[in-house]
Formats: structure tokens, sequence, C-alpha cells
């Protein structure tokens, strides 16, 4: 299974980097990060759909869509491995995660995306998500190896 993140923005050299990176670096499913951004002025609106089409582009046709939205399903390290695991086992070939930007993911999104995945009622950076998202994604990894990497 080949792993995708799709984020608006482009992160900078600095903490929440090195935190995607070591984790990146950790997993033994390749994650390719593919970054968008909008370079204009636009309305709220009109800004989530050219990011929404933006994104949706950024990853492989027929990839199964995890959109990480505040609006979305908030899941313990063991579910969301479950989930991941899942996928994999069914035959996923391509799994991406899209990280919207400041206002949210536009409606397209979130119409394709299989599932949306919180990371509870917080408000978190976007830049920090993608530390986080690498983190569960190589925790999900972990467990599912039967490593005690969690501990349950």
């Amino acid at each position: 299974m080949r792993l995708w993140l799709a984020a608006v923005g482009r992160a900078r050299g600095g903490p929440a980097r090195d935190l995607y990176e070591e984790y990146a670096g950790r997993l033994g499913w390749p994650l390719t990060l593919r970054e968008v951004e909008v370079k204009k002025r636009l309305p709220p609106e009109e800004l989530k759909r050219q990011e929404a089409e933006l994104l949706l582009d950024a990853v492989p046709a027929g990839a199964i869509i995890v959109a990480l939205d505040e609006r979305g399903t908030a899941l313990s390290s063991a579910a969301f491995a479950q989930r991941v695991g899942g996928w994999r086992d069914s035959g996923v070939g391509d799994l991406a995660f899209l990280i919207g930007g400041a206002d949210g993911h536009g409606e397209e999104v979130r119409r394709r995306a299989a599932f949306l995945l919180a990371f509870g009622p917080a408000t978190w950076p976007h830049m920090m998500v993608r530390g986080m998202l690498a983190e569960q994604l190589y925790r999900a990894q972990q467990i599912l190896a039967g490593h005690p990497y969690h501990r349950a």
C-alpha cells in the first residue's frame, strides 16, 4: 500500500517539519508528501473550491481519500490502525490523507472522502497535523505488526 499526504501550504524548516520527517522516515509503507497552494486572494468559498481541486489532483485517481476535518470522527490509535489495516487487507493500493487550508475543506473533498478523520475537538496548526498524522501512521504500522509500540 502506498500512502499519500496532500496538504495546503508549504512547510518551512523547524520542529513541526522535523516531527513529520522523523515519523515519515520510520514508515515501512512509502509516504509521498504533496504540498499545494493557491497564490491569490479569493473569497473563502472559492478558495476552498480551488484548494479542493489541487488536493484531489495531487493524489492518484482511485486512491481512498481520508480528509482530516474537525467535524470528522476521532479514533483511538487502535481503531485507526484497524481501519488502515482493513484498507490494506482489502487490497487498497493508494491511501491518501488530505489536509485542507485555514478555512477547511471544499465540498468536493468532503464528498469524495471515504472517511473524515478528526484529531479531537481542539484546533491544531496545520503543519503540526502533518507530524501527528505521520506518527499515527507509524503507530498503526507497529500495532498491525504486533510490536509493543502501543500500550493498550
